[in-house]
């Protein structure tokens, strides 16, 4: 008997409750973390750093206000700016490609049935999960020095090696060989997108007679630029941002050959306590990315292909 009267009590007081919980309140209430964290650790900084970008600021002494004359002396009379913007594209434009082609090739080569293949996919997966730590800098500031491991091999053959990292003509090949060796997280998504593929495609394909090339051209490239795009996008931003390897391995140097953006900015806000000037330079780095972001969004049309839009047109 006292069972069945609390459940009648509970059973009066669901509308209650559930009208209580589908009120727009409770779902601000439950994602208040995530927004106290955006409005205190992101935009208020952003607003903050736009702020001190019109001002004299040092960290020392109070921002004082000077218009647009951090943005004029950048443009105007900043020569290690231009020479850190073209590292820095440089740096993009052949790193992103040779990433991505890397991450696509072993994910192909991954995706096939084999024995211990689950083995092979960690064990290539781990240098992503420790390569962007100091010690794998380190390490291969070892690998690429006078002294370095690949001197040595090169010896054993009677060549003479150089210092990779101190030469200015192979300074920025050796970071950009770094980076593209970091693929794991675009493999697991190529591999995540590749398993999507329907194998009835790959099928029809070879009872038609088309090669494995012709596959990957028409079936796999094309079923997978959604993919591609998600890569892209991503890998274009973090490379604009690249900073660790720069700043453990090379400085910046030699001759200012690998002096990316961000380690000039952080020389800036850092070393000289120019933190209104580094303000400035950030917010230009901003804007790069975001011109840089909408351009592959607005080319991704000619050659990004959504399953469903063929089937809207059919």
């Amino acid at each position: 008997m006292i069972k069945t009267k609390a459940n009648a009590v509970i059973a009066s007081r669901i509308p209650y409750l559930k009208g209580r919980w589908e009120s727009p309140l409770a779902g601000y209430l439950f994602i208040s973390p995530w927004l106290i964290g955006l409005f205190l650790l992101t935009a208020w900084p952003m607003l903050q750093s736009l702020y001190y970008s019109f001002t004299n600021y040092t960290l020392l002494d109070a921002p004082q206000w000077i218009g647009l004359r951090n943005y004029e002396r950048i443009f105007t009379d900043d020569e290690i700016f231009v020479q850190s913007l073209k590292v820095t594209i440089l740096f993009v434009v052949f790193s992103v490609p040779l990433k991505l082609l890397s991450a696509l090739m072993i994910a192909i080569v991954l995706n096939k049935k084999l024995k211990g293949i689950s083995l092979y996919r960690t064990l290539i997966y781990l240098p992503s999960l420790i390569g962007s730590s100091m010690a794998v800098s380190i390490l291969w500031k070892n690998i690429f020095g006078i002294d370095g491991f690949l001197n040595r091999i090169l010896s054993f053959f009677g060549i003479e090696g150089v210092s990779w990292i101190s030469n200015p003509s192979t300074a920025l090949g050796t970071l950009i060989i770094l980076v593209a060796w970091q693929f794991g997280s675009s493999m697991v998504i190529f591999l995540a997108g590749l398993k999507q593929i329907p194998l009835e495609l790959y099928e029809a394909s070879s009872v038609d007679g088309s090669s494995k090339i012709r596959q990957f051209f028409s079936i796999t490239l094309p079923m997978l630029s959604p993919v591609l795009l998600f890569n892209l996008v991503l890998q274009v931003i973090g490379s604009f941002q690249m900073f660790t390897q720069a700043f453990i391995i090379t400085k910046g140097g030699p001759v200012n050959s690998t002096y990316m953006y961000a380690l000039y900015l952080y020389d800036r806000a850092f070393s000289r306590y120019e933190m209104g000037y580094a303000s400035g330079l950030a917010w230009i780095l901003l804007i790069i990315i975001g011109l840089a972001t909408a351009f592959i969004f607005i080319s991704s049309k000619y050659w990004v292909f959504y399953e469903t839009e063929t089937e809207g047109r059919k």
